[in-house]
């Protein structure tokens, strides 16, 4: 049925959340906010990084200082990305098996481009090919918008029509219908189950080999 799997990254992929919390964190102590838990990060991702450190700190980006607050968060981050994260229980059993079925996969994230390239070269090189971030600098939109997930279809070949959308949240689900993409929602990522199910989505799956009873 369908020949194309768009996977989301953070939440879906790979469980991010510890070193994307320890980089806010670092930007808190370092500028003498208030510091958040992990638990309260993780209602904050989903819109990119730049959103992430708006809801982050008082005033947000009307801080007089959040260019350089954001630019401190971002190195830290860069510098420490891969220090807890790891794919989830399963994931990389179904990435092999969805490339014995020669399915196209494509990563889009709202993550910086450089940290998403850099993630995916460490966790699914030679198995997924394409994978973008955030780049609105080129003219690119951040998800929802559907400019990421057209400009993946592209570089596969892809069409709407055979292609899925995999995801963890609410931005991923509004990305698929901006995209008219079929959504598939994942629990085991940074919302939970109850608010997934308030959304619009094909099915909701709780680990990720059920993925394969979708694409068959």
């Amino acid at each position: 049925m369908y020949d194309t799997v768009i996977f989301d990254l953070d939440g879906t992929l790979l469980n991010t959340i510890d070193d994307i919390a320890a980089a806010v964190q670092y930007a808190q102590k370092k500028y003498g906010f208030p510091v958040h838990t992990v638990d309260e990060v993780k209602k904050h991702v989903g819109n990119g990084l730049r959103l992430l450190m708006h809801r982050s700190i008082p005033e947000g980006e009307n801080n007089p200082d959040f260019d350089k607050i954001f630019a401190d968060f971002s190195e830290y981050y860069q510098k420490h990305c891969q220090v807890k994260t790891r794919a989830y229980d399963g994931i990389l059993d179904l990435i092999k098996e969805l490339k014995k079925l020669n399915i196209k996969m494509a990563i889009v994230s709202n993550k910086n481009y450089k940290a998403v390239e850099s993630l995916k070269n460490i966790y699914f090189e030679g198995l997924i090919d394409v994978a973008l971030g955030e780049n609105e600098t080129a003219g690119i939109k951040k998800k929802p918008a559907k400019d990421m997930v057209m400009s993946a279809l592209d570089k596969l070949g892809s069409t709407q029509e055979k292609s899925i959308y995999v995801g963890d949240s609410e931005v991923d689900s509004q990305t698929a219908v901006n995209s008219g993409l079929d959504c598939i929602l994942v629990s085991w990522g940074f919302r939970t189950k109850d608010i997934l199910e308030k959304l619009t989505y094909k099915k909701i799956i709780d680990e990720p080999m059920k993925l394969l009873d979708v694409i068959a």
